[in-house]
């Protein structure tokens, strides 16, 4: 059967190899058939609804395929589990120092079923994003095939190896409209052998702002804080935070570095707040809850935005839309995420509105129904200038329009 006849036929491709990625985009260009592109489809419900009747499905692409721990460095398939390359990582101490969320619990879908791909094609970084950077930090080389048909490869096994464009910082963050990357090669870290998270309790919104600010200013090394106010610090460890807001700071390193940097802030931020401390798995646990947006992982779709601002404006960018909308919200990277849940319609006008009115930053659609993602724009519209550069970098990527159409759009 050529793969004409395949395209014809079937409504998911499971391509085994890069050869197979490019004769099906060939087929779909030739055809004039746009292809959706996942793997294992948790990330379906970011952005807007794909319009293509056929998918391209990575999940037979998989595996490890370069593992060199003394160097820190990591290739492997785009359709490989990053649960899997977690496990392996921990075997060795080491892991992605990203620390990439996983929007199935948000999708009311399993957790661990997300692939590297997807997580690189989204950008998707935790809370440990503030002091390591965002994922797309992380990619020293990807192999790809773009809307052209044409397999090309960008980076290495070593960030001096990056020359040129850098096209996999390029691709990061493109939810597939450009290319299908194929490989993937990234850095790995050591994990930290001590994790403790103090935990302030009963503090306001903007206090909580100033305490951050204070912890992230000070020598401690901080390399998590977030905000969980009244309510939603109960959704978090199966509810055994308790319902009193609790500002969360996390130390991680050397047993005795962490100790001696958990006594000296904790006893600087005692002095604002009643002070708790969770150490080892029940702090692991506390921060991948944050991470996951667990507390909005309800079941139901109701709206989820994300918002990127000024770490010390968001929580007037929430007390300006609680005004007008029953608003529920928490804060990490400082305050500078916001995840916001709404009751009804997602309101894109009022919110990117009060952020534009309190500093300005982003305001993402993550999660809503297919029809209110359809008629909202789901991205921060982009201003004339960068968006006419977008324009022309996906006409050279894919000029067809094969590749995830309307997603971005």
């Amino acid at each position: 059967m050529s793969m004409a006849e395949i395209l014809e036929n079937h409504s998911i491709l499971s391509p085994s190899s890069v050869a197979e990625v490019r004769d099906i985009i060939a087929a779909a260009i030739s055809a004039d058939e746009p292809l959706a592109i996942e793997g294992t489809g948790s990330k379906r419900g970011l952005g807007r609804p794909v319009q293509a009747a056929r998918t391209l499905s990575l999940t037979r692409m998989s595996g490890v395929t370069l593992y060199e721990p003394e160097e820190l460095v990591l290739s492997a398939r785009a359709g490989t589990p990053i649960a899997e390359i977690e496990a392996l990582l921990d075997q060795h101490r080491q892991r992605l120092e990203f620390e990439p969320m996983d929007y199935g619990p948000l999708f009311g879908l399993p957790a661990g079923q997300g692939t590297i791909g997807g997580v690189v094609a989204c950008n998707l970084s935790g809370p440990r994003r503030l002091k390591q950077g965002a994922a797309r930090d992380h990619v020293l080389g990807v192999a790809a095939v773009s809307g052209r048909a044409e397999i090309f490869k960008s980076g290495g096994r070593v960030v001096k190896n990056v020359t040129g464009y850098d096209l996999s910082k390029g691709l990061t963050g493109s939810f597939g409209t450009l290319a299908v990357m194929t490989d993937l090669t990234v850095k790995v870290m050591p994990k930290a052998e001590t994790e403790t998270t103090l935990v302030l309790r009963g503090l306001g919104d903007e206090q909580a702002a100033g305490a951050m600010a204070a912890a992230m200013g000070s020598s401690a090394e901080v390399s998590g804080a977030a905000h969980l106010p009244a309510l939603v610090a109960r959704r978090v460890l199966s509810g055994e935070l308790g319902s009193d807001p609790a500002t969360l700071i996390r130390l991680e390193g050397f047993g005795p570095s962490v100790a001696a940097r958990a006594a000296h802030l904790g006893a600087a931020l005692s002095k604002v707040g009643r002070l708790e401390r969770l150490e080892g798995e029940a702090s692991v646990a506390l921060w991948r809850d944050v991470r996951d947006a667990k507390p909005f992982a309800d079941g139901t779709m109701r709206p989820v935005w994300r918002l990127s601002c000024a770490p010390t404006r968001g929580h007037e960018v929430v007390m300006a839309l609680r005004m007008h909308l029953a608003v529920d919200a928490f804060y990490d990277w400082q305050g500078g995420l916001v995840w916001l849940r709404l009751d009804g319609e997602p309101e894109a006008a009022m919110i990117r509105a009060a952020l534009a009115a309190h500093g300005g930053g982003h305001a993402f659609l993550a999660r809503a129904e297919d029809g209110a993602r359809a008629a909202t724009p789901v991205f921060q519209p982009q201003p004339g200038p960068l968006a006419a550069l977008s324009g022309r970098l996906k006409d050279q990527f894919d000029p067809k329009g094969v590749l995830n159409p309307g997603r971005m759009g």
